[in-house]
């Protein structure tokens, strides 16, 4: 998935066309697409192939894109992930949070993650996996929609409700499971529900089989900045045991990290 911003609005008088360009071309690089051609990247990032090959040329002499000469297909190199050192080094968020996610992971032995919401979207910026866990497609970096998982409704439940109601509105909404909540009134109900009591459960609603409980982390300003959760799953603890053991647990992480 991609945040709302990837795709900006041409009216923006600031808006520098090309560098926009430029990242599109770099984001179109995903699971499954690893590895493209010249026409392919032209096709996924709207751009004709006169205009792709200068982009992707440009990236590979930056050293950002990487070209077999074999096949001519390109694939990202190593330097784009400087880009994610940078943020991870000048975040104050990240700072604080590390030392309470480290002592979370060990004192649950669980799925242990801190996300931002970006656009409808939330962002893993940090995620300890458990040792347990045999699903490890959510990583750093993945994305996953608000609405339907802990972390984004708890972050959710500490915004006004006409941004709430933004978001729904925005949001591509749709069933993962049989248990994904699409109703916009019954997601506002789970909106309030985390906001009186403190933080967000969700239970198979992206992935079968999958619980999680997420608290809002605050700024100094009292909004909302980001959210910390534990997944577990529910072939190893019924929801009961689940609720009665993680909720404090992750409100007393999210107190912690608060700033």
């Amino acid at each position: 998935m991609k945040s709302d911003a990837s795709r900006p609005k041409r009216s923006d008088p600031l808006m520098v066309q090309s560098v926009a360009k430029a990242f599109r071309v770099l984001t179109v690089f995903d699971k499954g697409r690893g590895s493209l051609t010249l026409s392919q990247i032209a096709d996924l990032a709207d751009l004709d192939v006169s205009s792709a090959q200068r982009f992707t040329h440009t990236l590979t002499q930056l050293g950002y894109l990487r070209k077999d000469p074999a096949s001519r297909r390109f694939e990202l190199s190593i330097k784009t992930l400087e880009l994610a050192y940078h943020y991870v080094r000048g975040s104050r968020l990240i700072d604080r949070a590390m030392p309470v996610l480290l002592h979370l992971s060990k004192e649950t032995e669980e799925a242990v993650s801190l996300t931002v919401l970006d656009g409808t979207e939330i962002v893993f910026v940090s995620r300890y996996l458990s040792r347990r866990m045999l699903n490890t497609d959510v990583i750093s970096g993945s994305r996953l929609p608000a609405y339907c998982t802990s972390a984004g409704r708890a972050i959710l439940s500490r915004m006004p409700d006409a941004a709430v109601r933004d978001i729904l509105e925005r949001s591509e909404i749709r069933k993962y499971t049989p248990a994904t909540p699409t109703d916009k009134e019954e997601l506002l109900a789970r909106i309030d529900e985390a906001r009186r009591i403190g933080y967000a459960a969700a239970f198979d609603e992206i992935y079968h089989g999958d619980a999680s409980v997420a608290a809002p982390i605050l700024g100094g300003d009292g909004e909302v900045v980001a959210a910390v959760s534990v997944a577990v799953p529910l072939a190893r603890m019924e929801r009961a045991q689940f609720l009665e053991t993680f909720p404090h647990l992750v409100t007393a992480a999210a107190r912690g990290i608060s700033y």
